[in-house]
């Protein structure tokens, strides 16, 4: 009896174990977040297009954070990757154009900047490119959160795509996703009585909006309505004080299906 009952703790203790043990997670569509062999495995069951995410350090303001343009380009990469169901991510390009350093012009005037070479930046993009050709890829596509990047995508895929004219490997520089947010956020804010001057071209109502709807960490809301200056002199422009949360999450959600479907458009045409 008494080997009964130890044989009977023990199995209850096992299936204990066993049920209280945490579920496998599932794979992440970032690359940096899977295993080499995890990757290998995932390229040959079919996830041969990756998406190179460019963001870029720099200042939004006083109330927006210096890594504005990396969180955002990598939350909706991300999105759109599972979107297309074949995709995965590239880790952010941070460092990117931004203007003279030395004298500096532009955003290099306020703390946190940081601008490399032009040459330098397009290398690094041709140098990931690849490397993810050779690891399998076929769709290589580049997506730009910032403006001043979106010749360079460009160019760097035009470069790659004649090189590469006799492989099936394509790099596809996908502006609409850029086009396509700067469009969404300003028809939403506009739908609820922002001004185009409100809206703005940096650090305003429409940037403000997107960052509070990808994570409201991002943004210094106090900062917003204690009365301080938030103009030019302050790397604004526009009035972000006027910004939503609910636009920019219209707008987020417009991005990554019309980016999802220009991506999609793209591959298919080669």
């Amino acid at each position: 009896m008494v080997r009964i009952r130890c044989w009977l703790a023990a199995a209850l203790l096992a299936v204990g174990c066993c049920q209280a043990a945490p579920a496998q997670p599932a794979k992440s569509v970032f690359v940096e977040e899977l295993t080499w062999t995890e990757l290998r495995d995932a390229i040959s069951a079919g996830k041969t297009t990756v998406i190179v995410p460019v963001g870029g350090t720099e200042q939004s303001g006083p109330h927006i954070v210096l890594g504005k343009h990396n969180v955002r380009v990598r939350t909706l990469a991300g999105r759109i990757a599972a979107g297309l169901g074949n995709a995965l991510v590239a880790p952010v390009v941070a460092y990117v154009p931004e203007g003279s350093i030395d004298p500096p012009a532009g955003h290099m005037r306020f703390a946190g900047t940081i601008s490399i070479a032009e040459p330098a930046f397009e290398a690094t993009l041709e140098g990931a490119a690849r490397s993810f050709r050779r690891h399998g890829f076929r769709d290589i596509v580049l997506i730009g959160d910032h403006g001043g990047t979106q010749k360079s995508l460009a160019r760097v895929a035009a470069r790659l795509d004649r090189e590469w004219a006799g492989s099936p490997v394509r790099v596809h520089a996908v502006e609409e996703y850029y086009r396509s947010g700067e469009r969404a956020v300003a028809d939403a804010l506009r739908r609820e009585g922002v001004s185009d001057a409100q809206i703005g071209v940096h650090a305003g109502a429409a940037d403000t909006s997107l960052a509070l709807a990808v994570d409201e960490q991002l943004v210094r809301s106090a900062r917003l309505h204690d009365g301080s200056p938030l103009g030019p002199a302050e790397g604004v422009q526009g009035d972000p004080r006027r910004a939503s949360a609910a636009a920019g999450r219209a707008a987020l959600d417009a991005i990554v299906a019309r980016t999802r479907d220009a991506i999609q458009r793209e591959v298919a045409r080669h």
